[in-house]
């Protein structure tokens, strides 16, 4: 069994004194001995990592679908809550696992099944970043009169060359955007409420209306969720006796505060400035605080997606990778790591200059496609981990294509397509709605459907799996992987 992208040795060394400038490791498992960083470390990547721009249009969703301020405002904070529930215990799984979150799809989808996350993934992320882009893009033009192409190149330059250096360099640059945009959002906040620009029917809790409510609601809920494919990747240096506990408050606060209170901007924004398009309405809505302050608050709002763009390359690298190690195994190298970044980068900015306006206008469509896509992915991984197989997994296991976990897995691929097609009658995608959705006056709970029965059947049919003897094989398995850690201890059982 050939085990050498998994092996210890398969990074180079530390440089003497401490970790080297560019991350060594991708899609391999990461020694307890290189493990660092502290669990608070996770609130501000999560922070900053919603505190941006294209999180600002997410929020003013509902307000253009009808809804007025105060209940977009409710739906807002409350599907940012209920996405990052999910999207916390995943960043949990890291730590425990020491890997790249969609490698630990294998488990549950089979070593070549998993393929089927990965590309949707591969999808988000590159749809992501030309989004992104576009946005960046617009701002810089407004701003400066810097033309689009400028952007769009510069944009995927700058992030490549960060992701290369990797998760330090995100960790660390997240601290420091999070003590920005924590002021930039203060300020907007305690100035907005003491200026007091909206009208009483925007405030009008007794204005209800159920379908703006309901969409706005899951388009939080689903952006807050979408990073579920990433979160791990950004806990796997931790080492595992930071507990499950502590990684998934530290997620949450940090995702849930930042997602809401930036797309709250959005909501403000546009309930203040109906008509006018995201970058002005941001500034106009600024301006109310103090004259000049809107373009201020739309400048920082940009510099976040900086280090959004080096979170999507570099996760986009380690799904291209790990799509790459299902079909021919491969042993994880900077040089590859770097190949494929760039193959991201050439994508998104290949898409960004062949979308026009209407590409902004269709993000709502997309991040609904989205939901329906992960839905029953984070159902199936958050319940084999958690209820069925309480985190005992084989490290060599999951990158050996015989293994215990099999090419595929019929049990997660039948439990997504089954979770999958039971969210279509409820759907609704821009004009088109399933039947339900339609006989339901357009009211989109898909979300909880593909949950509910995503997460059901995968237990049922989890039910013919022969645990024990797989626990036996995982409780050797990985005997001197880790010379941390003492022949016939599961690495995992950390978790469970």
């Amino acid at each position: 069994m050939t085990v050498t992208s998994n092996s210890p040795q398969a990074a180079a060394v530390p440089a003497a004194g401490g970790r080297p400038v560019i991350e060594t490791r991708s899609i391999d498992y990461v020694p307890l001995a290189e493990r660092h960083g502290k669990v608070w470390h996770l609130f501000p990547v999560w922070f900053a990592g919603d505190a941006h721009l294209a999180t600002v249009a997410t929020g003013a969703i509902g307000v253009a679908l009808g809804g007025n301020l105060i209940w977009t405002a409710i739906a807002v904070v409350l599907g940012s809550a209920f996405g990052s529930f999910f999207m916390a215990f995943h960043s949990t799984q890291g730590p425990q696992l020491g890997l790249p979150q969609m490698v630990q799809s294998r488990p549950q989808f089979g070593f070549v099944g998993a393929l089927l996350v990965w590309i949707t993934a591969l999808v988000t992320y590159i749809g992501y970043t030309a989004f992104n882009q576009i946005l960046v893009g617009r701002t810089l033009e407004h701003l400066a009169q810097v033309p689009n192409s400028a952007s769009y190149i510069g944009y995927a330059v700058v992030g490549i060359v960060l992701a290369v250096v990797g998760y330090d360099f995100i960790h660390r640059a997240s601290r420091w955007l999070t003590y920005l945009m924590f002021v930039a959002l203060v300020v907007f906040s305690v100035g907005i409420i003491a200026v007091n620009p909206f009208s009483p029917a925007q405030l009008d809790l007794g204005s209800f209306a159920l379908a703006p409510f309901l969409v706005q609601f899951f388009t939080a809920a689903v952006y807050q969720l979408s990073w579920s494919i990433y979160v791990s990747d950004y806990s796997r240096y931790l080492p595992p006796t930071v507990g499950v506990r502590s990684s998934f408050w530290w997620t949450y606060l940090g995702a849930t505060i930042g997602g809401a209170w930036m797309m709250l901007v959005g909501t403000v924004a546009a309930g203040l400035f109906p008509k006018l398009a995201l970058v002005e309405s941001v500034i106009s809505a600024g301006d109310e605080v103090f004259h000049g302050f809107g373009m201020a608050l739309l400048l920082v709002s940009v510099v976040p997606l900086i280090t959004i763009g080096t979170l999507n390359f570099y996760g986009g690298s380690l799904t291209l990778l790990s799509s790459m190690d299902s079909v021919r195994q491969i042993r994880p190298t900077v040089a590859k790591r770097v190949a494929t970044l760039v193959v991201i980068g050439t994508l998104s900015t290949a898409i960004a200059f062949s979308s026009d306006e209407t590409f902004l206008h269709e993000f709502e469509h997309f991040l609904v496609v989205l939901g329906y896509l992960f839905t029953p992915w984070t159902a199936i991984n958050l319940v084999d981990f958690y209820v069925v197989r309480k985190g005992h997994y084989s490290i060599r296991e999951i990158f050996n294509p015989r293994g215990i976990y099999g090419r595929w897995s019929w049990r997660g691929l039948v439990s997504y397509g089954v979770g999958f097609a039971s969210m279509m009658p409820f759907a609704i995608v821009g004009d088109s709605m399933g039947p339900v959705a339609r006989w339901m006056g357009g009211l989109d709970i898909t979300m909880i459907v593909g949950l509910v029965v995503s997460a059901g059947l995968y237990l049922l049919v989890c039910r013919s799996l022969d645990l024990p003897a797989e626990r036996a094989v995982v409780d050797t398995a990985d005997d001197g992987l880790d010379p941390d850690v003492p022949a016939g201890t599961s690495l995992t059982a950390h978790a469970g």
